[in-house]
């Protein structure tokens, strides 16, 4: 790759803020005790129920886990970070456990066409789910630069990569476009910005559907606005943001995903990346506590930025 605003010619970068964090300021942090306590185990609420028709203007999204939701269109069905191991980690016996079972189980997924994967964070990079996706359904796999790699040595071959606002179309009638996002990337002490993070932006016919990824708060949001019009449903992340000195240039908290909302000008938002793995201070109710007294200061009603249930499904009629 040649040199660009994000990448100096060997690491990727952030334009305006580095969100760079050093040994010190990690020790700081996990030193500081300042973790609220998280329930072993929450059972989920909500059954799902998957529509089995989808009109041409319709969109059914439903809400797995974290950053994990399925989209589904009529003749194409999507994941966005798709993660369903029991932990947010490179082992199997330790790491962040999650304490919510998916939302759908992986045996009642409907075939799957394509699999967004914004970064490569073990909580949004799960390649044990993704080498069962190709095993079940082989999709196709679009990330961004950098990642494919990583995806190819785990016998992922049927990759995309995408550097910021390039765009890949798919069957004639759906463009997946890689946004900018506010983040970092790494899986080992030694890779750190070796590959790029980003959102995206799905559309498919008239629907237009905005996946953040991982993203701390800056004036891309506005740009995403400026450059692709308005959005029918954004997904934001409202969740591990806490401490703020440490995670503020990394991830959105609830207030500052309301005003990404409000940037992006979209008529609905959802939330995401919130009560499934134990990451940062936060507690597990705080990210929705906090966005309902966000929504509320800014007089936005609870129906236009909402969080689902576990397995609850989100019908779009555009």
């Amino acid at each position: 790759m040649t040199k660009t605003d994000h990448f100096d010619g060997r690491k990727f970068f952030n334009p305006r803020v580095s969100g760079n964090k050093g040994l010190g300021e990690l020790l700081r942090w996990m030193t500081s005790g300042q973790r609220k306590k998280w329930p072993v185990h929450v059972e989920n609420k909500f059954q799902p129920h998957l529509p089995t028709t989808l009109d041409t203007n319709e969109a059914a999204i439903t809400f797995i886990n974290h950053s994990s939701f399925l989209i589904q269109f009529p003749g194409l069905n999507v994941l966005t970070d798709p993660v369903f191991s029991k932990r947010a980690s490179p082992v199997s016996w330790a790491g962040p456990k999650r304490v919510r079972a998916p939302g759908i189980p992986f045996s009642s997924l409907p075939p799957i066409q394509l699999v967004l994967v914004s970064h490569n964070h073990y909580d949004h990079m799960d390649v044990r789910t993704l080498r069962k996706l190709v095993k079940q359904f082989n999709p196709l796999f679009i990330t961004p630069v950098g990642n494919g790699h990583i995806l190819h040595r785990n016998g992922i071959r049927n990759v995309i990569e995408l550097d910021w606002w390039q765009s890949h179309s798919l069957d004639g009638d759906t463009t997946i476009t890689a946004t900018p996002a506010q983040h970092f990337s790494s899986r080992t002490p030694f890779d750190r910005n070796r590959a790029l993070w980003s959102g995206f932006l799905l559309q498919r016919n008239k629907i237009k559907i905005y996946f953040a990824g991982d993203s701390g708060y800056e004036q891309h949001f506005k740009e995403v606005k400026e450059k692709v019009g308005i959005i029918d449903v954004a997904f934001l992340p409202i969740g591990a943001y806490e401490p703020r000195w440490f995670m503020k240039d990394i991830h959105l908290n609830p207030q500052e995903a309301v005003q990404a909302y409000l940037d992006l000008g979209t008529p609905q938002g959802i939330g995401m990346h919130f009560g499934t793995f134990h990451l940062t201070d936060e507690g597990i109710d705080e990210p929705q506590q906090a966005l309902a007294e966000a929504l509320r200061v800014n007089g936005i009603d609870t129906h236009h930025f909402r969080t689902l249930e576990f397995g609850e499904t989100f019908i779009l009629r555009r």
